[in-house]
């Protein structure tokens, strides 16, 4: 049976949890995601708070990170979603984020109603990457790629 959260705090607990066992592990997100058999941009969220695992991938987990049969249990419930209390982020890479959507936010907004017409991107049927090239002029940078459904707007 499918069971949701309504109080982000369980979840939360499991997470904290889960993050202390990958440290003592010294596991990377990627290997978690490999367990799981699943995307490590999924998994990740998941295991953080913010999506549901499948049963085998939820036990394949809680065994790799040694999570007992009730936190396998709850990374499958649907959680309530949301990761970063009200107000702006002070963490300096989610604040980042937050800025680049405070600057490029009416663009992005501007260039998919452009090209798509009225509608909104899919959050749910999404996926997510991040890659680290070589930057030409010298270090690195950070590729993201966000990739979601368009939903067009239907009158009704």
């Amino acid at each position: 049976m499918v069971h949701a959260q309504f109080d982000a705090t369980a979840r939360q607990d499991l997470a904290a949890r889960a993050v202390a066992a990958k440290t003592r592990k010294d596991v990377s997100w990627q290997q978690i995601a490999d367990a799981a058999e699943l995307s490590v941009a999924f998994v990740t969220a998941a295991v953080l708070g913010q999506h549901a695992l499948p049963e085998a991938s939820a036990a394949a987990v809680a065994e790799l990170l040694g999570l007992d049969e009730d936190d396998a249990a709850l990374l499958q419930t649907i959680p309530t979603r949301g990761s970063i209390p009200g107000g702006i982020p002070t963490d300096p890479t989610i604040y980042r984020f937050h800025e680049m959507l405070q600057v490029y936010g009416t663009t992005l907004k501007a260039l998919v109603h452009e090209q798509f017409g009225d509608g909104i991107i899919s959050a749910i049927n999404f996926r997510l990457d991040v890659k680290k090239v070589a930057d030409p002029e010298g270090g690195e940078r950070a590729v993201i790629t966000l990739d979601g459904k368009y939903l067009p707007t239907k009158p009704f």
